[in-house]
Order: structure tokens, then C-alpha cells, then sequence
């Protein structure tokens, strides 16, 4: 299928640490999406046009946002890695992908787990009425190496001001002490029980939906420690309590 471009215009960079950073691009255009889908992101070099995936960490608009990580190596991040503010990129007019709310169920408490850049597709959600219309509960977990690697902390602290009592922010880093979070993986909390504590919620099939979106090991670890618990994956044909986005 031949994609449809957009060209936008990058209105400001953010730098969360060395090659961890948020583009917003101004692209009037882009057609109406749901938050959790994903647009393509493209460069025109010498060879070829260059463009991969990404979720989109923003609601439908004219100004978009992408939490990106520079690949080593990688033959487009690090062409995106060094654009500013002023600078032209190609933006998919098309968004694609089922990572979203209208695919998933309803419960009391929606966990959202996530590593790295897996949570943009989170933030998108969290700026949009649609998810606290739905769920009276959320719970944000966003593991990482290092607290450098928080970003949209504020923002995600924030929202614990603005819907006292129903949302909690769970930071987790593998390799540093955390303030107000918890050292280790997400795995480890969960087994030893202080992410329900933190959270103040039971990751329970009868209270329970969960999103998950980041490093396959933590996917395929989390569904083991889901299904011990009797939650199993939502699909249309037989409805359950988790959904996933794997990245690669």
C-alpha cells in the first residue's frame, strides 16, 4: 500500500536525556485516529525515503507529538535525533493499529504498563476525556533503566492532582533508587506484591484491565504473571482482561 505524506514542520524538541527525546510537528491533515494508534514518521535522503512507526503520544490535532529513542545505529533515528525546531518531516496522513480503548474491556481499575518509549501511546490517552469517562480507576507503571528516562513525569504526577483518588503513577527503575517509585523491573513488582500496594489496587480479573506496550521480555513475562492470576488476553471472539503492543 502506498502511503500518503504530509509534510510538517517540528515546532519544539524536548530532550528528556542523550537520545531520548519528543518531537511536535505541526501537520495539518493528518486524518481523525484514535489515541494508541501509530502514524509513520519519514525522511527523504540521497538513496531513499526513510520512515518507521510510531505511536503518537498526543490526541488528534493539528500539532502531533512522538516520544522517540535513538537507535544506535538505526538508519532513521539518528537522522531525527539532531532536527530542531523550524526543520521539515514527513508525517503519514493514515494512522493505523488497534492498541486502543475500543479495544479494550471495561473494568473498575485500567493499568497501563509500560517501558521506555511504550508510553507514548499512554499519554495520548491520558490527555484525552475519552479514558476518564471510562474508567473510574488508572493506574500508569512505566519501568526504566534510569530516572532520567522518566519523562512525562510531571505531567503524569500532575494527573494525580487533577483526579484525586483515581489515578496513581508508579515509576519504576531497574538500575537507581526512585523517588515515590520502586528499584527493579515490573515483574519483580508485581510478584512481590508492592506494585498493587503502591498502586492501591488488586491486579485482580474481577477488578482489572491492562494495557501493555514496550520490551517483549517484559510483554511475555507480565502475561505469564497474568495468567497466574486468571486474567487472559481480550479478543473480540472471547473477551478477557489485557491487551498488547509489541514494538518489534
Amino acid at each position: 500500500m502506498t502511503l500518503q505524506w504530509i509534510s510538517g514542520r517540528i515546532s519544539e524538541k524536548t530532550i528528556w536525556q542523550d537520545g531520548l527525546f519528543t518531537l511536535k510537528v505541526d501537520c495539518p491533515g493528518v486524518n481523525p485516529f484514535e489515541c494508541g494508534q501509530f502514524l509513520q514518521l519519514g525522511l527523504q535522503t540521497p538513496e531513499k525515503h526513510l520512515h518507521r512507526p510510531y505511536s503518537v503520544a498526543s490526541p488528534p490535532g493539528d500539532q502531533l507529538e512522538f516520544f522517540i529513542v535513538r537507535v544506535e545505529g538505526g538508519e532513521l533515528t539518528t537522522r531525527l535525533w539532531p532536527l530542531q525546531a523550524g526543520d521539515s518531516i514527513d508525517v503519514s496522513a493514515k494512522a493505523t493499529g488497534g492498541f486502543t480503548l475500543s479495544h479494550t474491556p471495561p473494568a473498575e481499575c485500567l493499568w497501563l504498563l509500560a517501558t521506555g518509549t511504550g508510553l507514548a501511546p499512554y499519554i495520548a490517552m491520558l490527555r484525552d476525556p475519552g479514558i476518564w469517562q471510562k474508567y473510574p480507576h488508572i493506574v500508569v507503571v512505566h519501568g526504566v533503566r534510569y530516572r532520567s528516562e522518566f519523562a512525562y513525569a510531571s505531567e503524569l504526577h500532575g494527573f494525580t492532582t487533577q483526579f484525586p483518588g483515581r489515578f496513581s503513577y508508579v515509576p519504576i527503575a531497574s538500575r537507581e533508587n526512585t523517588d515515590h517509585g520502586f528499584q527493579g523491573r515490573i515483574t519483580t513488582a508485581i510478584e512481590c506484591g508492592i506494585l498493587e500496594r503502591m498502586a492501591g489496587h488488586s491486579l485482580t480479573p474481577q477488578q482489572s484491565a491492562v494495557m501493555m506496550c514496550g520490551n517483549p521480555q517484559m510483554l511475555d513475562d507480565v502475561e505469564l504473571l497474568l495468567h497466574t492470576r486468571g486474567l487472559q488476553k481480550h479478543k473480540r471472539s472471547e473477551p478477557g482482561h489485557y491487551v498488547v503492543e509489541r514494538y518489534w
